[in-house]
């Protein structure tokens, strides 16, 4: 279900509704559609890509916590070529905006990687500089804020799309990287992507994950996700998407308060697969109970 009550606008496209399928927790969208019509979204991302196919990290990948879970998938994927040949052509089948989320190694894979997407026909690019999971390029990129607005705005002279910037929240310090990013040329900014964590495996008497260390997502970090998006959304000029934790319409409503255009959802889609369909009329719900008559109304309030 979608109102007109719902619809946002984020760099002149139109979303239904402030909801985009989070990178890595949707794959491109093919299993969620055989549970629901997907055009259901305001906006998809992809699964995190990079410019040639990576088999991701070995051993274990994934270890539920109390209130979350910690994954060390490696950024697993068929590769920008695989996806601008069979993937977007599928995605783009159906009525949602479409976010090409990138990642990489190194500056030159990720500077080609946006060369060919500019060819094709991506809503938007969201550049992923703060993946925990790989040991180099996107940890390094997303850590200090320097760094990060030297890579940016050599992405931003190739880039042609509207150029969203992923953050990472253990950057040195989330406001100034934020403030990099928009004076580098970013057009928005997501965040935030997961804490670094770790597990323990008592009986073995060893990490759980062979990289030790990997990225913990889910409701456990919402409190801090949602600070770090109110400081952000006040000190920069662009779009701020929200992601954290975010799995009820409350959550929804948390984000656009404290100053967000729009919310990704992740690890939601894993423990409500159906999310996606049902967090619309949700929203509406809440929304009619609390005397709010579009969700632009709440849009940094606070």
């Amino acid at each position: 279900m979608n109102s007109d009550r719902l619809k946002i606008s984020l760099h002149n496209l139109d979303f239904k509704n402030p909801l985009i399928a989070a990178s890595g927790s949707f794959g491109f969208g093919r299993e969620y559609n055989e549970l629901y019509p997907i055009d259901c979204w305001g906006g998809i991302s992809s699964k995190g890509l990079t410019l040639n196919g990576r088999d991701g990290n070995k051993g274990q990948r994934i270890v539920e916590t109390a209130s979350g879970i910690i994954n060390s998938v490696g950024l697993q994927n068929p590769g920008v070529k695989h996806f601008i040949d069979e993937e977007l052509p599928w995605m783009k089948q159906h009525d949602t905006v479409v976010l090409a989320n990138l990642g990489g190694s190194c500056p030159e894979d990720y500077l080609t990687a946006v060369d060919m997407l500019n060819e094709t026909d991506i809503d938007i690019l969201e550049l992923n500089i703060s993946c925990p999971n790989v040991k180099s390029g996107g940890m390094a990129l997303g850590i200090k804020a320097s760094v990060a607005h030297d890579f940016v705005k050599q992405v931003r002279a190739h880039c042609r799309k509207p150029l969203m910037v992923k953050l990472s929240p253990n950057a040195e310090n989330i406001i100034d990287m934020a403030k990099a990013c928009e004076d580098a040329g970013a057009d928005s900014l997501s965040l935030v992507n997961t804490f670094k964590a770790m597990a323990v495996d008592i009986r073995r008497r060893k990490p759980v994950f062979e990289n030790v260390y990997a990225g913990l997502s889910g409701k456990a970090i919402k409190p801090i996700a949602l600070r770090m998006a109110h400081e952000v959304c006040h000190n920069v000029k662009i779009p701020v998407v929200g992601i954290g934790g975010i799995t009820t319409a409350q959550d929804v409503l948390e984000f656009m308060m404290v100053g967000c255009t729009a919310v990704q959802i992740a690890t939601g889609n894993f423990t409500h697969p159906t999310i996606g369909q049902e967090l619309p009329q949700q929203l509406i719900q809440l929304m009619d109970e609390l005397k709010i008559n579009h969700i632009n109304e709440v849009k940094g309030i606070i």
